[in-house]
């Protein structure tokens, strides 16, 4: 549109806008609205006079299918249709389907093949190629093995003479030599060999080189309790940053790394390590399968956290350069799933704006990821986050033993009794007096108090949850007695005090496991 004008992705030629029969005036960027479109740039007509009924019909005439789905079902059938027979399927790939979706008008998928000699290659690397660098489909073996073929999606009707197949098979076939190159290139060096050449490498121009980055992550895994397997991995993670491969294809950080280790002997608990490092890359993505690679992830993740947040580098808004928000999920993830036992505190190094951008995750994959209540995430966090999968236990709890008949109606009482040490200006710390206790509903709420205690802070102890909540829950009897029957306003100061002691004792004794305060009933 101009420099300095409205900005948009691509240049605008024609606005169509209709309502009914009449076009709605206004124009954009200079170019005013009408009733003519454009059909396929090769296939169809320059103009297309439309309606708003014919609108999709006219423009299907002329090669341009309108609606995404539409387009979307035409690659699945087409691919479908060449693989027919032949025992082969496609390498599944939503991402990619969405991409020539929209990147297409009228797609039709064709069938091209490549030399067997390339599968030499580990398939991670031609599987990149023919993906991030020409927008193509892998095909399988029914073993699942790769096939020398793949299935590329041109913008037209047909290819007759086969000469777009030909054009792309020339074209993958450049790039598959420049990665055999670049795989034998790199063979000259171990990894071991290029950790030096890391001090080249700048990870931020603040936070020094990626031989810094490597040695403080070593550091981090040995304070995590790695093994010399986690601490060789976390040496030798970010070297392949200096491979050709890499150069060339970037998307392949750490996969690179995990191959040529492989290949050139490291022990395989060391190269799985370094081939997981970066995982998960999104939160439906696996975290690392093993022991040592869920070590060397957390090590790469908390240090760029750490540092970053050191310098200032905080994410605000929708800026977030370092993917610190992707980092911080995924340090969730692989405590939560991975079940490590790690104090998010110390794991933050106590930096108390770190724990709240990492509180600010974790209640994003509770919520989000695993499907709990908000209040239920809000009740867990407040009585505590510092060991996540802990955490996730006592979530679960919450919701098997949410639907029980005493929870909600002993979670309003809770929120009650906070509700009333707030207006009472209570700050606590007082031990209740029984010679004072002297309605029989207080000292009947005193003794149940007195037994659930112990009993709630045994199942605390072994982790049985359910149990703990259950036992909570049992004092709603007693709970709603004493709401019945006792002013605890009294007049006397000492009896006011001690019933205000009374309920501090039991909300604080009771909200170990969750604020029951925080969840959200239907009795207010």
């Amino acid at each position: 549109t101009g420099k300095g004008g409205p900005r948009f992705i691509r240049p605008i030629r024609w606005l169509v806008a209709l309502f009914g029969a009449q076009v709605v005036p206004f124009e954009i960027a200079g170019v005013k609205t009408g009733r003519t479109s454009a059909g396929h740039r090769r296939l169809g007509k320059a103009k297309v006079r439309v309606t708003v009924p014919g609108y999709p019909a006219e423009l299907e005439r002329n090669f341009v299918l309108v609606a995404a789905a539409r387009r979307r079902r035409r690659i699945e059938e087409g691919i479908a249709a060449l693989l027919e027979g032949t025992g082969l399927r496609v390498k599944e790939d939503p991402a990619l389907l969405e991409t020539l979706t929209y990147l297409t008008e009228y797609p039709t998928p064709i069938l091209g093949s490549f030399d067997e000699s390339f599968l030499e290659l580990p398939q991670e690397v031609l599987v990149t190629v023919m993906r991030h660098h020409q927008r193509y489909f892998s095909v399988l073996q029914p073993d699942g093995t790769l096939a020398p073929r793949f299935i590329a999606v041109m913008n037209t009707a047909a290819d007759p003479e086969g000469l777009v197949r030909q054009g792309n098979e020339r074209v993958l076939r450049a790039r598959f030599n420049d990665a055999r190159f670049f795989w034998d290139f790199d063979q000259r060096r171990k990894l071991a060999e290029r950790v030096e050449d890391l001090a080249h490498v700048t990870f931020q121009k603040e936070l020094g080189s990626y031989l810094d980055k490597a040695r403080r992550m070593v550091e981090i895994v040995t304070a995590l309790g790695g093994d010399e397997h986690a601490r060789r991995a976390a040496l030798l993670a970010k070297c392949d940053l200096t491979t050709e491969m890499v150069g060339e294809f970037p998307e392949l950080q750490g996969i690179v790394g995990g191959l040529y280790a492989r290949v050139q002997g490291e022990p395989e608990p060391v190269a799985q390590a370094i081939y997981e490092h970066y995982k998960p890359l999104t939160m439906d993505d696996a975290i690392p399968s093993t022991h040592e690679g869920r070590l060397v992830a957390l090590a790469d993740k908390l240090d760029t956290l750490r540092e970053c947040f050191r310098i200032g580098l905080i994410p605000s808004g929708s800026k977030d350069p370092f993917a610190l928000r992707r980092a911080a999920q995924g340090v969730v993830k692989i405590l939560v799933e991975g079940g490590l036992r790690f104090r998010i505190s110390e794991l933050a190094g106590g930096d108390e704006k770190l724990i709240d951008f990492l509180r600010d995750r974790i209640r994003y994959y509770f919520r989000e990821v695993r499907g709990f209540a908000y209040d239920e995430v809000n009740a867990v966090l407040a009585a505590g986050f510092d060991d996540l999968p802990d955490a996730a236990e006592r979530l679960a709890a919450i919701r098997d033993v949410r639907p029980t008949e005493n929870f909600e109606p002993i979670a309003a009482s809770f929120k009650r009794i906070k509700n009333i040490l707030r207006q009472a200006g209570y700050a606590g710390g007082d031990e209740v007096a029984p010679e004072l206790l002297v309605e029989n509903e207080e000292r009947l709420l005193y003794e149940a108090f007195l037994r659930a205690r112990g009993e709630v802070e045994q199942h605390r102890r072994r982790g049985a949850y359910r149990a703990g909540l259950q036992a909570i829950a049992a004092l709603r009897p007693q709970v709603d007695g004493f709401f019945d029957h006792v002013l605890v306003n009294a007049p006397d100061e000492r009896l006011r005090k001690n019933r205000l002691a009374l309920l501090a004792n039991l909300l604080k004794e009771f909200s170990s496991i969750a604020d029951f305060s925080e969840i959200v009933t239907t009795r207010g």
